[in-house]
């Protein structure tokens, strides 16, 4: 895949007087998928649709990535190079009667031997219904659906939908591939950037993997008269930086909350501060990264440093009272604390053993030593029986059986030889050690 978009002159490019007025985008549009710039893992000969095109059996797929991959364009020459009818709709403009009126001249079509492929935009936000209208004319073969999505599509497509294509995921664009993009468009265009090479860099560094963005970028820059190639300050005083992909409510929210989570569990304050940064330039709501402040020193550190809840706490505490952006700091604070605290899960994973363990066990009532007989009949009934007070036994433990009688004492706590709990697990290997010399 050498290149993202055909070469000025190339068959079938207009005449100079037509291009003029066409966006730089539409100009240089690949005529071939030989020239698509990025995603080889997917148009490569062993990728996905290189090896669908070499078999020659093309089936519908989902292509799934964000803006400014190729996803339409790569539908258009697919199409192209199968010889199918190219019909595009948006899922945001189009409705059950636009649906009717394309499968029907779809049939049309197919009646006359010629195939189509449909190609929905932003396919995601067609509800259950509208996405099951698609399913018997893909399986007749009236269609050939390929839908193009930013979302996930395990979330947002119906698995009907899914079971009959194949999801196709498509990677931003490196800065390398943005640089062939731009030299492409200079070649069209006929000159080069009035850039130095910082400030190229930065500008494609502005698209953010975005190869449409770049070529917006591109052909604004292209357009400015300067006597001296622009240095990294200038172009930034004439060009604001575009806001990093972040949706509070999708993917980009999720994966990046995954990848702090996972950099303060793994013990590295760097990575962590960097993903803590990105949520709070996307717009993330810092009480909500409190919040899962407050989930990782319980559920990654625990009582290894039992001092990292209070600590998570306060900082949140710390952010209502004051706000931003002061309020900030004291998080970044605890991302640095927590990320360095040591780790343990023992108590979470002793908590969900025990709730196991009562789920198996139903109603098994406690041992008749340590039930209270405030009753005559109770006690007759052998109710608090042998009971030993704790406080009254050597070292205040008097090592009796606190679990029922049918159940075999388990072990649900094991502390880790990290921070504060290698202190408890002496202590728990102390208990046990007592334990079975008093027959406990």
């Amino acid at each position: 895949m050498a290149d993202l978009f055909d070469t000025p002159g190339a068959p079938g490019a207009a005449p100079a007087a037509e291009t003029a007025h066409r966006p730089l985008a539409d100009r240089i549009r690949p005529q071939h998928l030989s020239e698509v710039i990025g995603q080889r893992h997917v148009l490569g000969p062993d990728g996905p649709l290189g090896a669908m095109l070499a078999a020659g059996s093309l089936g519908s797929i989902i292509l799934w990535g964000p803006p400014g991959v190729g996803k339409t364009t790569i539908a258009r020459l697919l199409a192209q190079g199968s010889d199918r009818a190219f019909v595009q709709i948006s899922a945001i403009f189009s409705g059950v009667p636009e649906l009717r009126k394309v499968f029907d001249a779809a049939k049309l079509r197919a009646a006359q031997g010629r195939g189509t492929l449909l190609f929905v935009d932003e396919i995601h936000r067609f509800n259950k219904a509208q996405q099951d209208s698609f399913l018997p004319h893909m399986e007749d073969g009236t269609i050939l659906l390929v839908g193009a999505t930013t979302e996930n599509p395990s979330f947002e497509l119906n698995a009907a939908v899914l079971s009959r294509a194949q999801v196709i995921v498509l990677e931003r664009l490196s800065l390398a591939d943005l640089e062939l993009l731009a030299q492409r468009a200079e070649k069209e265009l006929g000159r080069a950037l009035p850039l130095k090479a910082p400030a190229r860099e930065a500008l494609l560094e502005m698209a953010d993997g975005d190869g449409r963005a770049a070529l917006n970028l591109i052909e604004q820059v292209a357009a400015w008269k300067v006597a001296e190639p622009l240095d990294t300050e200038q172009l930034s005083k004439r060009l604001m930086r575009r806001a990093a992909k972040y949706d509070k409510s999708g993917d980009e929210h999720y994966n990046l909350i995954s990848a702090l989570h996972k950099s303060v569990r793994g013990s590295d304050p760097d990575a962590a501060l960097y993903w803590f940064a990105r949520m709070l330039e996307g717009g993330e709501d810092p009480r909500y990264l409190a919040r899962r402040f407050v989930r990782m020193a319980v559920e990654d550190i625990g009582l290894a440093d039992p001092q990292a809840q209070t600590h998570a706490l306060h900082a949140w505490e710390i952010y209502e009272r004051i706000g931003s952006p002061e309020g900030e700091l004291a998080l970044a604070q605890t991302v640095i604390y927590l990320a360095l605290a040591p780790k343990s899960n023992a108590g979470y994973v002793a908590y969900k053993a025990a709730r196991d363990l009562a789920r198996r066990s139903g109603s098994e009532p406690p041992p008749k030593h340590i039930l209270n007989a405030p009753t005559k009949l109770m006690e007759d009934q052998g109710y608090g029986a042998g009971y030993a007070y704790d406080h009254d036994a050597e070292d205040g433990f008097s090592g009796q059986n606190y679990f029922p009688e049918t159940i075999k004492r388990p072990v649900l706590y094991s502390p880790v030889e990290r921070g504060f709990e290698r202190e408890l697990k002496k202590r728990v290997d102390w208990f046990a050690k007592l334990r079975m010399q008093r027959g406990g």
